[in-house]
């Protein structure tokens, strides 16, 4: 998140502040989402899950797995 807030010309406390207060989320948290949102497209177009997890930038399917049930509560397939 470091390289995000130089290019915004933010610190990273500030990055910060103004992520919580424009979507209720940490930079980081919204990125996780951002990219399970991507995952979750992907997957429902009939991508196979491990690659739909290298397509939306996790390492592998069982992180994908994990961030899916920690974001969502439910399992992939329950999603799709």
């Amino acid at each position: 998140m470091s390289e995000v807030a130089w290019h915004l010309g933010y610190s990273e406390r500030q990055l910060q502040r103004r992520s919580v207060h424009a979507f209720g989320y940490a930079p980081k948290t919204l990125q996780r989402i951002v990219r399970f949102q991507r995952a979750l497209r992907l997957a429902r177009t009939g991508v196979p899950l491990a690659e739909v997890a290298v397509a939306a930038g996790y390492t592998d399917q069982a992180h994908l797995a994990n961030d899916v049930k920690r974001l969502s509560g439910v399992q992939m397939s329950r999603l799709l």
